[in-house]
């Protein structure tokens, strides 16, 4: 009896059942003296006279199908069943794969054997590396727990199992035979209990090999029993508890999988552990924590639970709800999310490259794949389970219409399809957040590591690549490309899940219309061949206009640079017109390849309702009966279709523009670059010369026939001043640049000591206080900081402004005189204490008294004893020079002291008298008898130091960008709907979404109600459910073009205003307001409402009446959902009002603090020059990256805050799904038909 109970067990039945059949042959409990052979022999005989009463709880077959398996799996049995009840299939082979079958259980329990063996040697043996572990891993990980919660838990249901079976032998047959069942049970549970508990909480402290080869065979092992009992469920509608237990030991092994391989994270790095034990900081500071972790994110200490349910974002959440968000409430990122961070990871891993493959170029792409290549396998794998969890649905689907026709599996079944539908629902939400949720922290990894890899990249350019790499294209690269190439990474994995649900897709198409699935996967393939050459204009186009929007940005950015020289000739209107032809140039490729997305769009919207036309009429000519059960299966699987053909567009044009975007970078990246460590050594210690030149050619093209420079040989020695006149364009500040090392050596050779200060022709001012500006990154000495004042004769001028020394400049110190900033630029190199001055004609913007001042004070005092290079016009200084080079087409003409000079050369003395005739007069330079200022050190001190101090009274010249606070409402849609005709075109593609929704309604509903309507043929059934089908596509067509046409018209409306507004604005508006952020404005934030914003409105709103739809459809079915579901929906209203006050704010502070990347980025590239002079790269990088957090610390917490709401949004549906399931469970037998479930 005992195998005979079992067998009717792992056949389906209920407890019910089971009753039942041993009340027909209960007789035999009764006769004890019974052998087990005629026992059984009774059973088979009682079994076969039943059928036909066990009609009643189940169909005709699937009383066949539980006979079958039942007779197939006794074990002990000696009387065989009729051979009719046997498939046509191999006996050996369905005993081998069924997990009820005797040679599956024995199978099983010999690996549970082979998994004890190498238990106990792995815990017997010892180690040949001692392992030896920190305090700080002696602790359990979130993983570690979770692990042994859930396997412990598994393993102790197995041994349940297997006692309850035994239990039931004994009880009911007073004998353990047969062993299978509960020997099983005990020896799964006891093999897994063992296995999981030792790993989860022990795995640090066994060898590493044993452990890892013994959890992968685990791992293996569980996928078998998963794939065997997945297979018994889908194909054979069979369920038990040992299936259900067989497919939980997948995840569980899964968990053990990863407590393993992270359990030995530490052995693998690079961390320093003293004899002690404890761990030798890097940076030499012995309390043991970071400055750099100060107010981090809390995401960097949430353990496993909080980072699945975003449960850390809680306290911005509740902080953004009581008061709006400043920039200083947003906590800094991760320190391994950094920009610095990521940038040195891409860097080690470059070198990797290289040394692997010194012969060729590394590829970035494969670096950065390699830099985040765990990341990427960690948010594929939940993308793959998200994959599997919603295409389990239609599996559900159609077990509920079943169970709603009367045609239950086992007893109960439909509350176990509720909760599975609530389990598979929850998997599905979480799942899904995780991948977007890594994804974009990947993207936003890779978009910081690019915007530092440019900004590096600018610093070093060589003058030939800038020719081809200008300001504004560069702007480009990091606003708009970098941009592009982060957002890659979130459609990155739906490249390849599209493709695995479409299989999965494929799979359940066959199991229920059988070979018509053929048709359908004929006209997926064609659908995709015939998208190629859609994409391939799309990939045209985006190039163009990727080119086209470079040609723009670059002649804006040349207007607003010198936007006072236009406004001063007048030429706003002509330069206006320049780029409104660039714009409209940019607007076609713009509008072509919108147009072209928008067909490649309705062409794969299109392609289910083809799929659907060649299916059903493949089943048509192929007699395929439809009943409501495959139909809906069908209909159910071709949403899981629809949505992947659906994205392949999207993901199409996202793979088009980062290939386009990450081919623009690597070529910019790739550019050469200036060798100035070739040119400058920094040991001064016996040095004959501070600069030696030596038959030396430079030209700006590296090539020696166009030198710009030519038979240049300089010796200056330590302390010496030297002088360099000449006519314009004779190449006077060309012989600086080669000193610095900015134009290349294509003959000779050239060689700096010590370190240079540089004061350059034209002022380079940065945005800051002019404070700032002098100490440019060094320390402050109040002394030196005086005397620096003083001999800049800068102390009556910071006098006037309000705030002395602290007062802000405007970009480019637009605030200032000409001449006040070259003396700033005078201090800042005076201030720096350099070995060698590089100036270049700073008294070409000062009047005569001042010039003769600052030549007395600054050059002859200031700079005694330091080697200067002093290009001047002025002839009345050259006297005080030791020797001055006179210079003549490219060339030194002359070198000697000024009197022999004078004496020598004709060229010197017409160009001496040539200045005395327009001067006038002759003002020769006293040097010992310079003028003082008579200002007294301490009322300098008393200017510059007290009165920052007082009370601030006047607002400085920069303003901090302006943003919204609080809910605006719909105030900033309503302005762009306003723009051109923008609310009838968005009306109108709303109303057809509209249309094709409820189109799509009807169509599902036609066919639910006549399925089965035996009135109603085959033939007219899906003529009319394919003619609604086509309608909705084509209302999908001029839906997606009326998107395109108003997005097209109100970007032309948006540029022009703003245009307008750029040319018309006061120069104080300039003044004010930094170059990057207008750049920023006219760059990426124009590029967001060119290409997302005219699809993402519209798509808003088509998603908020999808579920708005869905909802009525769910309340028409089941109207007793609404207890469940309008108390759901205010849930979900309260939480979108708690996500808004945080998410607006985190969204503003983004927009703003993107344009501090953008001005720095400007500055930086204008005066290249001099940060390269006083070697200060590092310093501006460090600024650089420091910069790029502040911006990326907002955009990571505005998109976990999306996937903080979504997530909760996404458990809230669950809910009302499983209450609309259970509804139908509970609710009597009929009140459902197969039609009103779909």
């Amino acid at each position: 009896m005992g195998g005979s109970w079992e067998v009717s067990a792992s056949g389906g039945c209920s407890r019910k059942r089971r009753r039942l059949r041993l009340f027909s042959c209960g007789r035999w409990i009764k006769l004890d003296y019974w052998s087990m052979g005629q026992r059984q022999f009774c059973l088979g005989r009682a079994l076969l006279r039943r059928s036909q009463r066990m009609v009643e709880f189940l169909s005709s077959g699937a009383v066949e199908n539980h006979i079958s398996a039942a007779t197939a799996a006794l074990c002990g049995l000696r009387e065989r069943g009729p051979s009719v009840l046997f498939d046509s299939e191999s006996l050996s082979f369905r005993f081998l794969i069924h997990p009820t079958s005797c040679i599956n259980h024995a199978l099983t329990i010999f690996l549970d054997i082979v998994l004890l063996v190498v238990l106990l040697f792995s815990m017997f043996i010892k180690s040949s590396k001692r392992v030896h572990v920190p305090a700080r891993f002696l602790g359990f990980s979130s993983w570690q727990i979770v692990s042994a919660i859930f396997n412990g838990a598994l393993g102790f249901v197995y041994l349940c199992f297997g006692a309850w079976n035994l239990e039931e032998e004994l009880r009911n047959t007073r004998t353990a035979l047969p062993l299978n069942w509960w020997l099983l049970g005990l020896f799964q549970g006891l093999t897994w209990l063992l296995l999981s508990l030792t790993l989860s909480i022990r795995a640090k402290q066994l060898p590493r090999q044993p452990s890892r080869v013994m959890c992968i065979l685990a791992f293996l092992f569980s996928g078998v029993l998963f794939a065997l009992s997945l297979f018994t469920v889908i194909f054979r509608n069979e369920m038990s508890v040992k299936i259900v237990l067989d497919i939980l030991t997948f995840p569980g092994a899964a968990l053990l999988l990863l407590c393993v391989f992270k359990g030995y994270k530490y052995e693998d790095g690079d961390e320093i552990i003293s004899d002690d034990g404890l761990y030798a900081p890097l940076n030499g500071d012995s309390n043991g924590i970071s400055k750099g972790n100060d107010h981090a994110t809390p995401f960097s200490k949430a353990g496993l639970l909080s980072k699945m349910s975003f449960w850390w974002l809680n306290s911005l959440m509740k902080r953004g709800r009581e008061k709006t968000l400043e920039d200083e409430d947003i906590p800094k990122l991760r320190k391994e999310d950094r920009a610095e961070n990521c940038y040195a990871m891409f860097l080690e891993q470059l070198s990797k490259q290289k040394q692997i493959e010194p012969s060729s170029q590394p590829s970035v792409l494969k670096t950065i794949i390699l830099c985040h290549r765990k990341e990427i396998l960690l948010s594929g794998f939940f993308a793959l389970l998200k994959i599997l969890t919603i295409c389990a649905g239609p599996l559900l689907l159609n077990a509920f219409i079943l169970v709603a026709e009367g045609n239950e599996s086992f007893e109960h079944e439909g509350y176990l399809l509720a909760g599975a539908l609530f389990v598979s629902k929850t998997i599905e939400s979480l799942s899904q957040r995780q991948w977007y949720f890594r994804c974009r922290l990947i993207g936003l990894k890779v978009r910081s590591l690019l915007t530092a890899a440019i900004y590096k990249k600018q610093l070093r350019l060589s003058n030939a690549a800038k020719l081809t790499h200008s300001g504004g294209e560069i702007m480009n690269y990091v606003t708009v490309d970098a941009y592009r190439i982060g957002e890659f990474p979130f459609w990155f994995h739906k490249t390849w899940t599209t493709s695995v649900q479409l299989c999965f897709s494929l799979v359940i198409f066959f199991r229920a219309v059988g070979l018509a699935t053929f048709a359908a996967l004929v006209v997926i393939l064609l659908g995709v061949i015939c998208n190629a050459p859609v994409a391939k204009l799309q990939h045209k186009f985006q190039s163009k206009l990727m080119k086209a929007q470079d040609e723009r940005l670059k002649a804006s950015s040349e207007a607003l640079v010198n936007m006072k020289v236009l406004k001063l000739y007048a030429w706003e209107t002509h330069f206006k017109k320049a780029i409104e032809k660039l714009r409209k140039e940019e607007h076609k490729w713009l509008s072509a390849m919108l147009l072209r997305r928008a067909y490649s769009t309705y062409l794969f919207w299109s392609t289910p309702v083809l799929v659907s036309t060649a299916t059903f009429g493949a089943c048509y000519f192929l007699k395929i009966p439809l009943h409501a059960n495959n139909v809906f299966t069908f209909i159910s699987t071709l949403r899981l279709v629809q949505d992947p053909i659906q994205t392949i567009p999207d993901v199409i044009a996202v793979v088009i523009q980062a290939k386009v975007a990450f081919g623009r970078i690597v070529k910019f990246l790739e550019a050469p670059e200036l060798q100035t460590s070739n040119v400058r050594k920094c040991n001064m210690k016996n040095v004959a010369n501070s600069i030696e030149i030596k038959s030396a050619n430079f030209s700006w093209e590296e090539n020696l026939s166009k030198s710009i420079l030519r038979n240049i040989n300089l010796e200056v020695r330590p302390g010496e001043k030297v002088a360099i006149c000449g006519e314009v364009g004779s190449g006077k500040s060309s012989l600086l640049a080669a000193i610095l090392g900015e134009i290349p050596n294509v003959q000779g050779n050239i060689q700096v000591y010590g370190k240079i200060a540089y004061v350059s022709q034209t002022a380079w001012i940065q945005s800051g206080t002019i404070q700032e500006n002098i100490l440019f990154g060094s320390c402050m000495d109040s002394q030196r900081y005086r005397e620096t004042l003083e001999r800049c004769s800068l102390v009556k001028d910071l006098e006037l402004l309000p705030y002395g020394d602290l007062t802000e400049i405007g970009e480019r110190g637009v605030n200032l005189s000409g001449g006040q900033k070259q003396r700033i630029q005078l201090a800042r190199a005076l201030y720096q204490d350099a070995d060698i001055y590089l100036l270049d004609d700073p008294f070409s913007a000062v009047d005569a008294h001042t010039a003769t001042n600052l030549f007395n004070e600054y050059v002859m005092e200031a700079l005694s004893g330091k080697t200067v290079l002093l290009v001047t016009h002025q002839v009345d200084f050259l006297p005080a020079f030791d020797f001055v080079l006179l210079m003549m087409d490219g060339e030194i003409l002359q070198a000697a002291p000024y009197q022999h000079l004078l004496a020598l050369s004709q060229e010197f003395q017409n160009l001496v008298n040539a200045h005395k005739e327009t001067a006038g007069s002759e003002r020769l330079s006293d040097v010992t008898s310079a003028q003082k200022s008579g200002i007294s050190s301490r009322e300098i001190k008393k200017s510059y130091v007290e009165k920052p101090l007082k009370e601030n009274k006047v607002d400085q010249l920069i303003k901090l960008e302006e943003r919204e606070t609080g809910d605006t409402g719909f105030k900033p849609y309503i302005l762009y709907l306003k723009q051109n005709k923008g609310f009838l075109y968005f009306s109108i593609a709303v109303c057809l979404h509209f249309t094709s929704i409820m189109s799509q309604i009807a169509q599902n509903s036609w066919m639910a109600t006549n399925v089965d309507n035996p009135s109603i043929s085959t033939l007219r059934l899906l003529v009319v459910y394919l003619s609604i089908g086509f309608s909705a596509t084509f209302i999908f067509l001029f839906r997606s073009l009326a998107a395109v046409v108003g997005g097209l018209e109100t970007s032309k409306s948006l540029f022009s205003q703003l245009l307008n507004s750029l040319f018309r604005a006061p120069m104080s508006f300039y003044d004010s307001t930094p170059l990057g952020r207008i750049l920023s404005r006219v760059s990426s934030d124009l590029s967001i409402t060119d290409l997302d914003i005219p699809f993402s409105i519209v798509f808003a709103c088509g998603v908020t009446m999808n579920a708005y739809c869905n909802l009525g459809v769910l309340t028409v079915v089941t109207w007793q959902v609404l207890f469940v579901s309008i108390p759901m929906v205010c849930v979900a209203i309260q939480l979108q009002k708690y996500y808004f006050s945080t998410a607006k704010a985190l969204m503003r502070i983004n927009g703003t603090t993107k344009s501090f990347v953008a001005n720095h980025l400007a500055e930086s590239v204008s005066g290249a020059i001099t940060i390269r002079a006083f070697n200060e790269e590092e310093r501006f990088s460090a600024k650089n990256f420091h910069l790029i957090d502040t911006n990326a610390s907002p955009y990571f917490h505005n998109f976990s805050a999306n996937e903080w709401l979504i997530q909760r949004l996404g458990m809230i549906s669950a809910v009302v799904l499983a209450s609309a399931a259970l509804c139908m469970v509970l609710l009597p037998h009929g009140t459902f038909t197969s039609g009103k479930l779909f």
